[in-house]
């Protein structure tokens, strides 16, 4: 058989088991996820965007078009590390345009672009007007109001919750890798890149971490105040990616992808749309 390692890109929640939707159980011995994107690339690429319109195509459930960023779409979200949140995001903050993004940068600013129906793209802000970020597979340095192409955008220094390196250690991270590219890159996506450079942690690389054993990652999904839902990762890596798949979906198609899954629609949607 060789030693051939099927490409994945994504998944779904219909497709792996998952844990108790109703509420954090960070001592649970309930079934586990175990998702892994090995040799997949998250690099914000037109490619990338045309496997997830044939795969939603499919599945008829989202459409993949590019639309302004909409916050109540954004499903707030944490990581935790063990018993250690790590990453969280709630009540996401608005999006600026690029020239008011401009006026509040400062060099060693991770910044996050956005648009409805694609995934987020992540760069580091390192002065002049410009920002290093990883996109198509190589580390460029473009002016930010290129990178944006018109998307609103925000600074996200604090999600992850890692103590950051100082400003001029981010830059120089940012800068010594840009013209790296293929074989080369050692992120799997612009966000793991961008957060690498930011604070300086292998548990963003690619092969960071040794996927064996217990799954010690957890990504929490806040669907409303008293519904959430867990899934397990045995990675940083593996989480991000299936965050990032999230966040380009929406909340809306991740609450019927999750809610087909467990057979529990009308619980879960008549809590969300009760507004």
């Amino acid at each position: 058989m060789g030693n051939q390692v099927e490409k994945l890109t994504h998944t779904n929640y219909a497709e792996v088991p998952t844990s108790d939707p109703n509420g954090f159980d960070p001592d649970g011995d309930g079934p586990r996820i175990g998702v892994s994107y090995i040799f997949s690339n998250d690099d914000d690429d037109d490619d990338q965007d045309e496997r997830a319109d044939r795969y939603s195509s499919e599945r008829e459930q989202v459409n993949h078009e590019e639309k302004p960023f909409d916050l109540q779409d954004e499903l707030d979200c944490a990581i935790y590390y063990r018993e250690e949140c790590v990453y969280e995001r709630g009540g996401g903050a608005e999006a600026l345009s690029p020239e008011s993004l401009l006026n509040r940068c400062r060099p060693g600013d991770v910044l996050e672009f956005l648009a409805t129906g694609q995934y987020p793209h992540w760069a580091v802000y390192v002065g002049d007007f410009q920002v290093v970020h990883l996109h198509r597979a190589e580390i460029k340095n473009n002016f930010l109001t290129d990178v944006s192409q018109g998307k609103k955008g925000r600074i996200v220094n604090t999600l992850y919750r890692f103590r950051a390196l100082p400003p001029e250690v981010i830059v120089r991270n940012a800068l010594d890798h840009v013209g790296t590219r293929d074989r080369e890159l050692s992120w799997r996506n612009s966000e793991c890149f961008a957060a690498w450079c930011r604070f300086g942690k292998r548990e963003f690389k690619i092969g960071g971490e040794i996927r064996i054993g217990k799954q010690p990652y957890k990504l929490k999904l806040q669907f409303s105040e008293k519904k959430s839902h867990v899934l397990e990762f045995q990675s940083l890596e593996d989480v991000i990616m299936e965050k990032r798949r999230n966040d380009q979906v929406g909340k809306v198609a991740v609450t019927q992808e999750l809610a087909n899954h467990l057979n529990t629609t009308h619980e879960i949607k008549a809590d969300y749309f009760v507004n």
